[in-house]
């Protein structure tokens, strides 16, 4: 594996953001996106130890909703 992606999406009621990698079961929250940064890091180095092939790079994917009114 040569990097994981993380989607990030905004909580517009409560503010920060939350962030969930795309086939593994990590999960962190933030409320900036500079604290998403850095928990993200955070939550990779926790998931994969010494004895498991590390990600080379942490892709972070911004999903942002808009809601029309028709």
């Amino acid at each position: 594996m040569t990097e994981v992606i993380f989607e990030v999406s905004e909580d517009e009621v409560d503010g920060g953001y939350s962030a969930s990698a795309l086939g593994h079961g990590i999960h962190t929250q933030g409320e900036s996106v500079e604290e998403i940064r850095s928990n993200v890091k955070e939550a990779v180095d926790c998931c994969f130890d010494d004895t498991m092939k590390r990600p080379k790079l942490i892709r972070l994917r911004f999903v942002r909703d808009e809601v029309l009114v028709a």
